[in-house]
């Protein structure tokens, strides 16, 4: 009972929860606003509809405006002629899945298909294939990170509940005008059939869309597509960085933390509080937590251990669990990663011997084999004595890379362009020691082995230490 707990939490976190905090607060993978002084994007979801796409048609090229349609490709498919119309007066056609359901009650075959399924329409009728995609509802699941022939995810910086008719033209109108600014992404809707919709939705947006492009054009505002604001935001983000690059190393500071980033860390420690209970996590050190554990069998292929050790299916580990407040804490004081992965080993270093006199201390430990973790790692923890090694490629090796690759994006003072700079290391891996190793170098009356310099700049140089362990199935 208790291993399909554990896999209902992981699987309910890491397929819908995780990924959804991922791409709302920190953008990850998704496209959801732009950077432009005069233009933005406007789309529109759930269409085509035979009554109110051909008026949004109209308006747009009275203006000569430009839009993304994210069309549900069930529609597509019975008006055609919309997404022709929509193609040769020049706009931009993305999937919104075949039918509007959400994705996180879809495994990752069944999505896939959607999306193709739309695609091949749109395409049957362009010419063209489509990369652009939006979940319906902005909803995405772990799976959806991964790259479908390029697919770019598109998600919105600006929403106006035009799907509900009692809103009306006018509160529609000012809630838009809030947003009217350059990079903006505005979500709307030419169609009002899905669930949760009003039929007559749509025809309040229009009156409110065409006040909106009125008033863009008093402001030199122009809307573009979704792609062509993709293309413009990242020329001024290249030009800027060029700009900026002046051959000097500025050192990373503590960064003052966003509201929406605060409310991230507290959910995810939140979580934390609910994994601890549910799985009776001990702590090493109660006074000042850095490393949680549990007992349970081993399940995974045998591994070779330092000193010739094996650790087979069966045998016991103690599992462990970085503190997660403790790095979020460790991380936002830290003025540099540098300092940051000193702070990571000294911790360490104190932590071990406390895990030693546990494992001595109580009898029930005795039959521990090794200490076991996942970690997001290059060479660190050889330094202390753990064997690291591939984790087997999977579902699992997968999951667990999005998760840590999460979680470095909160504790680290940079994490968002340390992920950028070197996604290609970031792999979990899988870390062991032998408890007797363990015993043997810690547990000598606090006289615990040190790192040399050379070592600890080693330590230091890569980050290795900048890891978080969750528990292998």
């Amino acid at each position: 009972m208790e291993t399909l707990l554990l896999w209902l939490f992981y699987i309910s976190s890491l397929y819908a929860f995780i990924p959804g905090l991922i791409t709302r607060i920190f953008g990850f993978r998704v496209f959801r606003r732009g950077v432009s002084d005069d233009t933005f994007a406007l789309t529109f979801d759930d269409g085509p509809d035979p009554v109110y796409t051909p008026k949004l048609l109209d308006l747009l090229k009275r203006y000569e405006a430009k839009a993304t349609f994210f069309v549900v490709g069930s529609n597509a498919e019975k008006h055609p002629d919309l997404i022709k119309r929509m193609h040769e007066e020049g706009h931009l056609i993305g999937s919104h899945n075949y039918v509007h359901k959400t994705n996180w009650l879809m495994g990752p075959a069944a999505v896939k298909k959607q999306i193709q399924k739309t695609s091949n329409i749109i395409q049957e009728v362009t010419g063209l294939k489509t990369n652009y995609y939006r979940p319906p509802w902005g909803i995405v699941n772990l799976f959806d990170f991964a790259k479908r022939d390029n697919t770019q995810i598109v998600l919105w910086s600006a929403m106006f509940s035009d799907w509900r008719e009692r809103i009306g033209a006018d509160r529609l109108t000012e809630r838009m005008m809030k947003k009217l600014r350059g990079g903006e992404v505005f979500l709307l809707h030419d169609c009002g059939s899905t669930l949760g919709a009003n039929s007559g939705a749509p025809g309040e947006m229009l009156i409110a869309l065409d006040r909106i492009l009125q008033e863009a054009e008093k402001r030199n505002l122009r809307s573009i597509r979704v792609d062509e604001l993709i293309r413009t935001s990242e020329s001024v983000k290249r030009n800027k960085n060029l700009a900026s690059s002046d051959g000097k190393v500025t050192p990373v500071g503590p960064k003052r933390l966003s509201w929406a980033k605060r409310c991230v860390v507290f959910l995810w420690l939140l979580w934390e509080k609910i994994f601890h209970l549910l799985f009776q996590l001990q702590t090493a050190n109660k006074e000042d937590p850095f490393l949680h554990f549990r007992i349970r069998p081993y399940h995974g292929d045998p591994v070779e251990m330092i000193g010739g050790n094996m650790l087979r299916g069966g045998d016991k580990v103690m599992e462990l669990h970085f503190d997660n407040k403790k790095l979020f804490e460790i991380g936002t004081r830290s003025k540099s990663p540098v300092q940051l992965a000193i702070k990571m080993v000294r911790s360490m270093e104190k932590e071990l011997p406390k895990l030693a006199k546990i494992v001595v201390d109580h009898h029930e430990l005795h039959e521990v084999k090794a200490l076991y973790g996942v970690s997001m790692i290059n060479r660190g923890p050889e330094q202390f004595g753990f064997t690291v090694t591939d984790l087997p490629k999977g579902w699992f090796a997968k999951s667990s890379q999005w998760y840590l690759k999460f979680l470095l994006r909160v504790i680290h003072p940079d994490g968002g362009s340390r992920l950028k700079q070197s996604a290609e290391h970031m792999i979990p891996k899988l870390i062991v020691m032998p408890v007797d190793y363990l015993v043997t170098q810690y547990l000598t009356d606090g006289s615990h082995r040190k790192m040399a310099g050379k070592q600890e700049n080693e330590v230091v140089e890569e980050e290795a230490v900048l890891s978080a362990t969750i528990p292998c199935p």
